[in-house]
Formats: C-alpha cells, structure tokens, sequence
C-alpha cells in the first residue's frame, strides 16, 4: 500500500484525464498566480498541497505529512519532495492549466500526469 501511495504522490497523484482545453503555463509568474495561496487537492488520496511562492511545498496524504522545495526551470515546474520520510526524487514537469484543475506531466511533458483541483 504504501509502495502505491507513493507512486501515485510521485506524479501528484495519476489519474486519468480527458483531451480537454488545457493550457500550457511556461511562465513562473503565471504559475504562482495560479497556485500562490491555494490548495491541490485529490480528494479520493486525501491529497492536499500547498505550492508557495517562496519555492517551498507542504501538504498531506493519506494522513502524512509532505515537504519539499520547487524552482521553473526553462518553462518547467521542478521539484523534489519527502513523504513521510520516503524521497520522491526531483523532476522537472510540463503544467498545463484548464480552469479550476492544473495538470502535471513528469519528465518534461514525456510521462505520466496527474490532475490536482485548485481549491
């Protein structure tokens, strides 16, 4: 269980997703202006975080505590986090923005993505 719960915080939680009208956010500024000051949330993991503008994330998963730093990096959000003590190495993610939900794609764009509601 735990093996799983962490794969799924490794990519911000992968849930499927549609073709919808997202759009790409390349600048840091529009970043901040979209997640500064809000919560991520993935309700059905009890996922809740917190990106602040000060390059630091906090937040919550099943019931444990997450941590970690982020910087944009050539068009990407970059970031590395611990999960109650397991590492969740550093990746640089393509964000895309449609709405209320923000989604992250692992390995530039390349990978898997998850899709956080912005609460």
């Amino acid at each position: 269980m735990l093996r799983l719960i962490g794969y799924l915080i490794l990519t911000f939680a992968a849930l499927p997703t549609s073709a919808a009208a997202f759009e790409r956010i390349s600048d840091r500024g529009a970043f901040v202006a979209a997640v500064g000051g809000k919560d991520l949330k993935i309700a059905l993991y009890g996922l809740t975080l917190n990106v602040e503008p000060n390059g630091t994330i906090e937040g919550t998963a099943m019931g444990w505590d997450i941590s970690g730093s982020w910087a944009w990096e050539n068009g990407y959000f970059c970031r590395d986090m611990d999960w109650s003590g397991t590492a969740i190495e550093y990746n640089c993610q393509l964000v895309e923005l449609d709405g209320d939900r923000i989604r992250f794609t692992v390995d530039q764009g390349a990978g898997e993505d998850a899709v956080l509601r912005i609460r």
